[in-house]
């Protein structure tokens, strides 16, 4: 049996035994998304991903080499597209995080951080089937530095600072109630006082 042939069948193992197991537990515990996967589904996640992964996108290094620049633009991109569900700090805390299953892993710890480089860039371009992950890399190819920026922004999470994060709040998409309020601010800096005025009154009678 070549090796190849090995590697399918363990996969295809994998697989079966987490679909079997996934099966059980709808059965006993019913649907709800808000159940934490047991260990053993977490294992088996895990082997399947790591099996499923070609060795070469493992064996990856990251073209893009650190800078200030790198990443500043790094945790913009992060808090524009991934602090939805992952937060500012990586760990997961959001109300779209905590209603996934399974839930977004912390990526500040070593269930992340011990990842190689090759395998967070080949997560982050393909995503993770049958999770919330989708896939950011561009389908019509390309060297995705995008995604290599965000590797380096993952490996620092862990050390980030007060400072960083506050930074990161500005840098979140805003709501539009938030951005309303930003526009009412603009027009009474720039002494449209009237139009704030007016618009405190409608919301008044909306009130009422």
């Amino acid at each position: 049996m070549s090796t190849k042939t090995k590697v399918v069948l363990g996969i295809v193992t994998v697989i079966v035994l987490a679909a079997v197991i996934e099966g059980w537990l709808m059965v006993r515990h019913g649907f709800s998304a808000r159940d934490e996967p047991s260990a053993v589904e977490a294992v088996l996640a895990r082997v399947a991903r790591r099996m499923a992964m070609p060795s070469d996108a493992r064996e990856a290094k990251n073209p893009v080499q650190q800078a200030p620049e790198v990443m500043a633009e790094a945790m913009a991109h992060f808090a524009d597209h991934c602090s939805f569900c992952h937060a500012n700090d990586g760990s997961g805390d959001t109300p779209i995080g905590k209603g996934l299953y399974p839930k977004p892993p912390d990526l500040r710890q070593p269930g992340t951080q011990s990842f190689t480089d090759g395998e967070l860039f080949y997560i982050i371009h393909n995503g993770v089937r049958l999770t919330g992950m989708p896939a950011f890399g561009d389908e019509a190819g390309g060297p995705d530095l995008d995604s290599w920026k965000l590797v380096h922004f993952i490996r620092h999470l862990p050390n980030m600072t007060i400072e960083e994060l506050e930074r990161m709040k500005d840098l979140n998409p805003k709501t539009p109630d938030e951005l309303q309020e930003e526009e009412e601010a603009r027009k009474f800096l720039q002494g449209d006082s009237e139009a704030v005025d007016d618009n405190s009154k409608d919301k008044g009678h909306k009130h009422h």
